[in-house]
């Protein structure tokens, strides 16, 4: 009888470690369902003769990329980029946004400035602000790049 015993305290011990190791792993997958996270990054390389574009007022140092870092669904992100004339002539500033990749990127992701139109005079530079917008319907896009284009016409 005591062996018997023995066996079922035993028994028992081993079911509450069993049960125990159950439930934290309910929990801890309960907790993983609640968790979401969304990435959405960008790089891309901004060119143009007689247009610099800079990450400084003094516009010293050159910018030859945005990390956008991560931006949720239906969230947005901005960029402070300082945009010089570096031409002779007087221009009209203009954004252009190329080359998605992945291609159906630009059906969810679309990015913005604030200087469209702008006109600069030969050695004039500018604040610009670059904003992303990130549809709150994007699907399967974890991250990205693209071609950020800032023209000079004039």
């Amino acid at each position: 009888m005591v062996k018997y015993l023995m066996a079922i305290a035993k028994a028992s011990k081993l079911l509450i470690v069993v049960l125990t190791v159950t439930a934290f792993a309910l929990a801890a997958l309960t907790l993983g369902a609640i968790t979401v996270t969304q990435n959405v990054s960008s790089s891309g390389v901004v060119t143009n003769p007689n247009i610099g574009v800079y990450s400084d007022s003094s516009c010293t140092t050159s910018m030859i990329s945005i990390n956008w870092g991560s931006v949720a669904p239906g969230g947005t992100a901005t960029q402070t980029v300082y945009v010089k004339n570096t031409g002779t002539g007087a221009m009209s500033l203009s954004l252009a946004v190329s080359n998605w990749s992945p291609a159906g990127a630009s059906t969810y992701i679309t990015i913005s400035w604030n200087k469209q139109g702008t006109q600069l005079s030969a050695g004039q530079s500018v604040a610009a602000t670059l904003t992303l917008t990130a549809s709150s319907s994007i699907t399967d896009i974890s991250s990205f790049s693209s071609t950020i284009t800032i023209s000079g016409t004039g």
